[in-house]
């Protein structure tokens, strides 16, 4: 059959897919290139309606329907903080949908080639049906390859995005477990897939493909488990990534090439911010996936002093006689959804004629972006966010550094023990400002679960209380 419309259609949504990748690396044109993935994945839907998905329109609009009418829930009802969390289950989904159509293409060889043997007329069991009857033997096996390897990350991207949902949401320990062997067994489950890739290649029969299935989502929760939360940011990256990879594996086993170039974009894009991320926190990619292997060993720095706290008046009379500040944001200020009194301090403090700027560690909050997200959607002017490198060497001129929620990426323990869990983390180095205030609910380790002798310098003071509430405090004090 002729899906020439489906084709120029699969085309368009593509470019439109790029651009809307394209627009997202900046937060002036982010709303457009949201636009962009709209219509053009609102174009894929309806050209895969009019062309291979014909004749099931009613069964595809209900689970359209269906669908939507979840995410819409969903969208309405998340808050920010939960975002990460939301996106882990996205992932999990795409794996999922992943394995479920490779079992699906499995079945659907045996059927067409027995039917063939028989005689019968494939072309009347369907689109992908008659797809299957045009291949070769050789083309055939090539399938059962791409299907298998589509079914091996959708089991892996599942059950590792089930587990990240768990540790980002609080209901798994964000602390790294493994199971006795550690890495042994991931590297035994991975032979065995291995194993069954050929045992499968030379069969086809479906019990290496369930064997293969079951070490794969072993292998997802195993990973995943044994990765502590100071590296779930970059978890969240690769999965993004796995789940790109998975849909490619399907669209080649499909045929569909719109979705081999969505999955090739999702897969490269997760994988070069993954990149970017493990370079940001001087972590080695393949040390981060294979769970924490090769991480630092030996017993952490004690840290020495004390916490003193701050009351709101305090940290007032220290912000009306500054004249440069810089505000570190980081999960807890997403926690407190306190973006806006943050906004509005930083409104109040511009208005006095103070150079008042952000400073965004990349791999702030539980979520890349996070905080630019947060920012944004409080109005934050643009130009006063500035990332990491851009405004680190100017801590040392800041009269007074804020941090509001944030525990790893402000951390000197990075620089200063070899033996720290995050030692060589690149990170803010607000402690050389003149003053520094940490907006904090108590004298917990925060989520990693590593004690941060920022809190304890001479010239930090702890700011108690959760971020909004401290900020309404805060305010009317401001001149």
């Amino acid at each position: 059959m002729d899906f020439g419309f489906t084709t120029a259609a699969y085309v368009v949504a593509a470019i439109l897919f790029i651009l809307s990748l394209g627009g997202l690396s900046g937060q002036e044109s982010a709303k457009r290139a949201v636009w962009y993935g709209i219509v053009g994945m609102a174009l894929a839907v309806a050209a895969t309606l009019v062309g291979p998905g014909s004749g099931f329109w009613l069964l595809s609009l209900i689970l359209i329907a269906g669908g939507g009418a979840i995410g819409y829930q969903l969208a309405t009802k998340v808050k920010m903080t939960e975002m990460p969390e939301l996106v882990a289950a996205m992932h999990s989904l795409v794996g999922l949908a992943a394995v479920f159509v490779g079992l699906i293409a499995h079945f659907e060889i045996r059927r067409v080639t027995g039917f063939m043997a028989e005689g019968g007329d494939p072309y009347t069991l369907g689109t992908f049906a008659a797809l299957i009857a045009k291949k070769s033997a050789v083309e055939i096996n090539i399938l059962r390859v791409e299907l298998f390897l589509g079914v091996f990350i959708g089991a892996v991207t599942f059950t590792g995005s089930v587990i990240a949902y768990g540790k980002l949401a609080g209901r798994v320990t964000s602390t790294a477990q493994k199971l006795p062997g550690g890495h042994i067994l991931n590297a035994t489950a991975a032979g065995l897939s291995l194993l069954s890739l050929v045992w499968y290649f030379n069969t086809g029969g479906f019990l290496p493909l369930f064997v293969m299935t079951l070490c794969a989502l072993f292998i997802g929760y195993h990973l995943i488990m044994g990765i502590g939360g100071a590296d779930m940011p970059v978890v969240v990256s690769m999965l993004n990534s796995y789940s790109g990879w998975a849909a490619a594996a399907i669209g080649f086993s499909l045929g569909n090439d719109l979705l081999i170039v969505v999955g090739a974009l999702v897969g490269s894009s997760g994988a070069i911010l993954s990149y970017i991320m493990c370079k940001a926190m001087n972590r080695s990619f393949v040390s981060v996936i294979l769970g924490g292997f090769g991480g630092p060993a030996g017993e952490q720095m004690a840290v020495e002093g004390e916490q003193i706290a701050i009351e709101a008046e305090g940290v007032a009379a220290a912000l009306n006689e500054a004249d440069s500040v810089i505000i570190i944001p980081g999960y807890g200020m997403a926690v407190a959804q306190a973006q806006a009194g943050v906004a509005e301090l930083v409104r109040k403090l511009r208005a006095q004629g103070k150079n008042v700027r952000f400073a965004i560690h990349p791999v702030a909050g539980r979520l890349p972006g996070h905080m630019n997200v947060l920012l944004a959607e409080a109005k934050v002017p643009y130009d006063i966010v500035m990332e990491m490198d851009e405004i680190n060497d100017d801590f040392p001129t800041t009269d007074v550094a804020i941090v509001i929620g944030s525990n790893d990426i402000v951390n000197p323990a990075a620089q200063d023990d070899p033996n720290s869990p995050i030692a060589g983390m690149p990170v803010l180095e607000c402690w050389k400002a003149k003053q520094v205030f940490v907006s904090k609910r108590g004298q917990g380790t925060g989520y990693s679960g590593i004690e941060n002798p920022l809190f304890f310098k001479e010239n930090t003071r702890m700011f108690y209380g959760d971020a909004k509430a401290s900020l309404d405090k805060l305010l009317p004090m401001i001149d």
